[in-house]
């Protein structure tokens, strides 16, 4: 049973989160602003999921993350101007392409993974990046935008509104917040911790370390796949950077500043992230320095990030 205090905690965040648009206005800050916090949460727990409930350091993400993102937008502006198609087209490439590579590298541990992770990360960086003719190279893909919806023979439009928007992807991601909580409170789950906490207890156990190791993976990218396609609708645009390595280093500082053992710490992490981001890089370019010196200090006085050990949530 979940204790009132925990239950109040969650009542909080989602009270929070249904509020934004009115709110951060107090704070300077916009609804698209708000929409940006809840895509990189969104990133951040998907990572989460691979870092902080089953132990295993991805820097390669930012690969699923673009896919997504180049996936809608190249849908809407080359096949078919429908957002809802885009989404599931962008959420599948990343995910297609999570599940290839993730049987490739699902039996290396600890530097030897992360390092592999950020070489297919940079091979689909780099085709981006040089394929002009199709993803408009260094300038991005433009010259599309996020469409109405459509239900048979209804066409709504209410994405070109910004706050109608916020909430369309808010309940993205409360559907995405109510799997992965459902899957990390399963048996499968409660595996992926034993596999975190101690591999070689688990593997004599009996259970297949790597195939869950594998599923992990590929859970994980689903869901960052998933904020790539908001991000790029967000945006209008997908950008070769959100393919690249630095852009996984982004969604891992957002994990561990909000605490990697906890459902909402990715959510607390991007939430400082994306806000002191906006803040500093208005005043100055040399705004990483700031948020390097912030993760810093958090890991030396708060190594198990803003949350700690508790959260309202899921508990590791």
């Amino acid at each position: 049973m979940r204790s009132s205090l925990q239950l109040a905690g969650d009542a909080a965040v989602w009270l929070a989160l249904a509020a934004m648009p009115y709110w951060i206005t107090w704070l300077g800050g916009y609804t698209a602003l708000g929409t940006r916090v809840v895509v990189m949460a969104l990133a951040a727990m998907a990572l989460n999921f691979l870092l902080g409930f089953t132990g295993v350091l991805s820097f390669g993400h930012a690969a699923y993350f673009g896919l997504g993102a180049y996936g809608v937008g190249m849908t809407i502006r080359y096949l078919v101007p429908n957002t809802l198609l885009g989404i599931v087209i962008g959420v599948a490439a990343g995910t297609l392409a999570a599940a290839l590579i993730g049987a490739l590298i699902a039996r290396l541990r600890g530097v030897y993974f992360a390092m592999a992770t950020i070489a297919f990360g940079q091979v689909f960086y780099f085709v981006a990046f040089r394929w002009n003719a199709v993803t408009g190279g260094d300038d991005g893909l433009s010259g599309w935008h996020r469409m109405p919806l459509h239900f048979g023979q209804q066409r709504i439009d209410i994405l070109g509104n910004s706050t109608v928007f916020y909430y369309f992807v808010l309940l993205c991601f409360a559907v995405s917040v109510a799997v992965m909580t459902a899957l990390l409170r399963s048996p499968f789950g409660r595996t992926l911790l034993a596999i975190r906490e101690n591999e070689k207890r688990a593997r004599f156990l009996g259970l297949p370390v790597e195939q869950h190791i594998w599923l992990s993976f590929v859970i994980s990218c689903f869901f960052v796949s998933f904020a790539g396609t908001l991000y790029a609708l967000l945006n209008n645009f997908a950008d070769p950077h959100d393919l690249r390595w630095d852009q996984s280093g982004d969604f891992v500082i957002m994990a561990v500043l909000g605490g990697m053992r906890s459902l909402w710490g990715p959510l607390i992490g991007a939430a400082v992230f994306v806000l002191v981001q906006d803040y500093i890089s208005t005043r100055t370019e040399n705004w990483m320095s700031f948020i390097g010196l912030l993760f810093i200090l958090v890991v030396l006085f708060f190594p198990r990030g803003v949350l700690g050990i508790r959260t309202g949530g899921v508990r590791s």
